[in-house]
């Protein structure tokens, strides 16, 4: 664990003598909260650990008055409809939920229980009505990804002055072909050459990577989805040891030692998704909570991986970094 993220853990738990108590008056006294989950994330994962602090310091906690409905973390793409069968069956107070295509199973298969998905578009995805008035059964945070895709593809541009091709790699399952299309149109606006690669499997990625190098692409811009950005380090490590400037969806990986990354924060989306959670718990339906979007984004470069990889980084877009790691 890194020493930045305990510090952070162990901040909530500090306050959580304080906070528990004010926070369990809104609960309903002597009421336990059942909440499933259907998430590509491990339960060990940092990022669940500060959701389920976020429960905690409002009142929620495990063990107490929450019961956590077993089997629903680091679920694959070949589990899901089992996974959804079973979580309905138990029909818990809510479900969080994410990707894409996990919350498709749960629309198709509830439209009752309470789901607070994450993906990279709730409207487009056609997972909610509207941001102000989701509808339904389903609310959540959008990523506006599309959009900060296009942005990534641009600070990759600036960051490798004289590029020429560049690898655009996306997730199979869920891209669109017309936002694979755009980001092709403006990358050749640009004078580069934008190499699309879909990957349908995680186990596939590095083979990805490794072609898209054969192929002569000089930087890779990984395209937001969990597929990418859960357990990355595998990936970071590759695009490291084969040269290759690379950014990501998250400031955490750029933190964790890829070159650059440019997104809102991943612990932060976590922690909005119990604060909805929590909305839920205590009576809110689900169509009258808008679909949270993230207002706070971070440009992130490590300097350390490019030392190691042998590029420099133009210092006009170190400037404009909110972080930079030496």
């Amino acid at each position: 664990m890194r020493r930045r993220d305990l510090i952070m853990l162990i901040g909530g738990a500090a306050a959580l003598p304080i906070a528990w108590p004010l926070a369990a008056r809104a609960q309903d006294a002597g009421r336990t909260y059942r909440i499933g989950f259907l998430l590509p994330s491990t339960r060990e994962t940092l990022a669940v650990a500060a959701l389920f602090d976020e429960l905690r310091l409002n009142g929620f906690v495990e063990g107490q008055n929450l019961i956590v409905i077993p089997g629903g973390f680091g679920i694959p793409n070949d589990r899901i409809a089992s996974v959804v069968a079973s979580l309905v069956a138990a029909s818990p107070d809510v479900i969080l939920a994410g990707p894409e295509l996990p919350l498709r199973a749960l629309q198709k298969a509830t439209q009752t229980i309470p789901v607070i998905g994450m993906t990279e578009d709730m409207v487009a995805d056609g997972l909610v009505a509207s941001f102000a008035r989701p509808g339904g059964n389903i609310t959540g945070i959008s990523l506006l990804s599309p959009e900060l895709d296009g942005k990534r593809q641009e600070i990759l541009i600036e960051a490798t002055p004289g590029v020429r091709k560049i690898a655009v790699l996306a997730d199979s399952n869920v891209a669109k072909p017309m936002h694979l299309q755009q980001l092709q149109q403006a990358a050749q606006s640009h004078g580069v050459e934008a190499l699309v690669r879909g990957v349908a499997k995680r186990d596939d990625v590095i083979s990805s990577i490794n072609d898209v190098k054969a192929s002569g692409a000089q930087a890779i811009n990984f395209l937001a989805t969990p597929m990418f950005s859960v357990n990355a380090a595998d990936f970071i490590r590759q695009v490291t040891s084969l040269r290759l400037p690379s950014i990501y969806q998250w400031p955490e990986d750029a933190e964790d030692g890829a070159l650059i990354a440019y997104g809102p924060r991943y612990f932060e989306m976590y922690r909005e998704r119990a604060r909805i959670a929590v909305k839920m718990l205590r009576g809110t339906k689900p169509a009258d909570i808008p679909i949270e979007q993230p207002t706070r984004f971070e440009l992130v470069i490590n300097l350390k991986t490019a030392k190691a990889i042998g590029h420099e980084v133009p210092s006009s877009l170190l400037l404009r970094a909110d972080k930079v790691i030496e």
